[in-house]
């Protein structure tokens, strides 16, 4: 008989939803997928399902196959992988696990035929299956392997791939006179609320008793899902029994209040055509001697999975190891209910502690700077294999590493492997101070978690150490110290934004010109980066060169401005150079669009002091910079700002200068260090700046004659 081709769609449909279901009727699977490449983006798209939802397929309907999953594995290495266990897909694919964190076993086959490999199946059955698969289910799992690529191989041409995956029902057996009306008229007669719904949800039946314990009709009930129709089971609790009942196939229970006092209690069947339902009144109330023995499910797997995405959403904003000690001891611990946590970075190659928690300062010091492949504590193992270690109790540690039991004076631990692109950066330590049994999902979300925490762990270490870079550069750009200048005392903060790599552009200096004579300039470097930073480190040379030559304050700008021109930079410089007359207690100030200055001419009074302004440097040629002058009284306080002062998210800059000059005029101005301190603080309060700040106080006390 001839195959359908592709202009022959429905049939081809037909042909091979029909041979995936007859391959998961006969190998037993409850979850069947099928699996077909798209070319050439070298994707796999999921075209046919039984057994689940169709919204359950969402994370799996394209998968790359370069992807670190079962089934792209067995396409590469033209192989059938089996997963015995939830325990041995989170050792082996985290990132499979960490979606589907559900007791269950798996088969991937590739689908390989004569012309091709066309793609692949996964067969999935309940936890009761998880074992290695015998040669007689080997040989199934083949033959229907075989009869789907057999299919594709008499196409002319590949089938068109639909963009949402096709699903099958796999029929299974019922009684024959328990159908229809029989058998609604069964659930009818009992005490007990019967609720029939569907692989997607939704409600198939609801006998009359159920009706009323959910208070809701019959009609108000059918084809809803229980937790859209009735806003108290709209819980993620609720939908994840529901999400892991259908996975697993196993049976569960869970209570749930219906308001304002009612408690509920519902088990859950499912089989392959969907769950039924019953609901009980009261908690756990149904005392039937001959009821089968129903297993509580545990926490929600899914929720785990909620967590891990919440927690993974939290690693993303990592910046620094210090934060990353942080979230991991505020949300991670809490998450797992450990009570001590040690994490370690790999440096020159022994594990450095990086932060600890609920750990003696003597412990931490005898765990600190430990060899990669230490044995003193599984941390060595667990880095050589890349497996994590859960240990569950003192006795059980103590059988391969008893120093450990005594150093640490837990009683459970989470030996966390972290590594990144097959290279350790580190280890991380979750322990209990009880004995802890670690169930397969937390096992599974814990190792999936590992990985996340390996990556927030790299590019935290980067960041530190590249941090530690840029800001020596920015330091060594700017003076060390300020000279002595008679008749003047001076206080300069540089303070740079409390978050982010680049470097700024803010610069500072003080020149003693002569006996009676010194300079003043502030400026700020267009941008936040290492140019910045070296344009800097010109500016503050040229000027200094310009100033110590005798150029007067308009002349000093006007050349520092044709260099930056000669030097055809991108970056445009703000600045403000200030000459000060000590002995004459005058000013003359020069301003490259720079902000004013503040001067405070005694206590209570302050203001800004209006510079006429000139062009920023290396704006362009022939350009004039104003001078103005101004008196500077003995006593008085100049105020030199950079815009990281002033200029603040959301703020007025107008009104946040006027309140800065009303703080200047009333503070203590007793310790000019701790003056510009407090300014700082009036203008960030939180201390978390945006912008890098820079001030300059000078205040002249008067002195002898020229």
């Amino acid at each position: 008989m001839r195959r359908p081709g592709p202009h022959e769609g429905g049939a081809l449909d037909e042909a091979l939803g029909s041979a995936l279901t007859g391959v998961v009727r006969r190998t037993g699977a409850s979850i069947g997928g099928l699996f077909l490449t798209e070319e050439p983006q070298g994707v796999l798209r999921m075209v046919a399902v039984c057994g689940v939802p169709q919204e359950f397929t969402a994370p799996w309907r394209r998968l790359p196959l370069t992807a670190p999953a079962p089934l792209t594995e067995a396409i590469r290495e033209h192989r059938m992988v089996w997963v015995a266990g939830h325990d041995e897909m989170a050792r082996r694919y985290p990132r499979t696990a960490a979606v589907l964190p559900y007791r269950f076993a798996l088969a991937a086959i590739p689908l390989t035929g004569a012309r091709r490999c066309w793609g692949g199946l996964i067969l999935m059955w309940p936890d009761e299956r998880a074992r290695a698969a015998s040669a007689r289910e080997r040989g199934h799992l083949a033959a229907g392997a075989n009869q789907l690529a057999r299919l594709l191989d008499d196409l002319p041409e590949p089938p068109h791939l639909p963009e949402l995956p096709r699903v099958l029902r796999v029929d299974t057996e019922r009684h024959p006179l328990l159908t229809g009306t029989a058998a609604a008229d069964f659930l009818e007669r009992l005490p007990e609320g019967a609720v029939s719904l569907d692989l997607e949800g939704r409600v198939t039946f609801a006998s009359t008793a159920a009706a009323r314990l959910l208070g809701r009709s019959v009609r108000e009930l059918l084809g809803t899902r229980p937790w859209q129709s009735l806003p108290w089971l709209d819980d993620p609790v609720c939908e994840d029994q529901y999400r892991t009942v259908v996975v697993s196939r196993a049976p569960a229970s869970f209570d749930a209040l219906r308001p304002p006092d009612q408690w509920l209690t519902f088990r859950l069947y499912p089989d392959g055509s969907g769950i039924s339902v019953r609901v009980l009144p009261g908690r756990e109330q149904d005392t039937e001697p001959t009821a089968p023995a129903v297993r509580r499910a545990a926490p929600a797997p899914t929720g785990r999975l909620y967590q891990l995405v919440h927690l993974a959403a939290a690693l993303t904003e990592i910046v620094t190891v210090k934060d990353l000690v942080a979230l991991v001891t505020s949300q991670v611990l809490p998450a797992f209910g450990a009570q001590g946590m040690i994490l370690s970075a790999v440096d020159a190659g022994r594990l450095s502690i990086a932060g600890h928690h609920g750990y003696a300062a003597e412990a931490v010091e005898r765990l600190d700077a430990l060899p990669l492949d230490t044995e003193l504590t599984p941390a060595g193992d667990v880095l050589s294999t890349g497996v994590p270690v859960f240990i569950r109790s003192p006795a059980e540690l103590a059988r391969s590493h008893p120093e450990a039991v005594r150093i640490s004076g837990k009683q459970a631990w989470a030996f966390l492997p972290l590594v990144v692109s097959g290279h350790p950066v580190g280890c991380c330590i979750l322990s209990y101070d009880r004995p802890h049994d670690f169930s397969a999902d937390e096992r599974a979300v814990l190792t999936s978690l590992a990985g996340l925490v390996a990556q927030a762990l790299d590019r935290a270490g980067l960041y530190d150490t590249q941090y530690r870079l840029v800001r020596e550069l920015q330091q060594a750009l700017l003076p060390g110290t300020l000279p002595p200048v008679p008749g003047l005392e001076v206080a300069a903060r540089y303070l740079p934004a409390g978050h982010g790599l680049e470097v700024g552009g803010d610069f500072y200096d003080l020149l003693r010109l002569d006996d009676g004579t010194a300079a003043a300039v502030i400026g700020d470097v267009e941008g936040h980066s290492v140019a910045a930073a070296a344009l800097m480190g010109q500016v503050r040379t040229a000027i200094h060169a310009h100033a110590t030559a005798g150029a007067t304050p308009d002349q000093v700008m006007g050349r520092t401005n044709q260099l930056l021109v000669d030097l055809d930079s991108e970056l445009l410089v703000a600045c403000l150079y200030v000459q000060l007359d000590l002995p004459g207690h005058r000013l003359r100030l020069v301003s490259a669009g720079h902000v004013p200055p503040l001067i405070r001419p005694g206590p209570g009074r302050a203001r800004t002091l209006e510079v006429e302004p000139g062009p920023l440097l290396g704006i362009g040629s022939r350009v004039r910079y104003p001078v103005t002058a101004a008196a500077l009284p003995a006593g008085a306080i100049l105020a030199l700002h950079t815009d990281g002062l002033v200029e603040l998210p959301g703020a007025d800059a107008a009104r946040t200068t006027t309140e800065l000059a009303a703080h200047l005029a009333g503070a203590d101005s007793g310790d000019l260090a701790g003056l510009a301190d407090s300014l700082v603080r009036h203008a960030w309060p939180g201390g978390r700046r945006t912008d890098d700040v820079t001030v300059l106080l000078l205040r002249a006390l008067g002195g002898p004659e020229r």
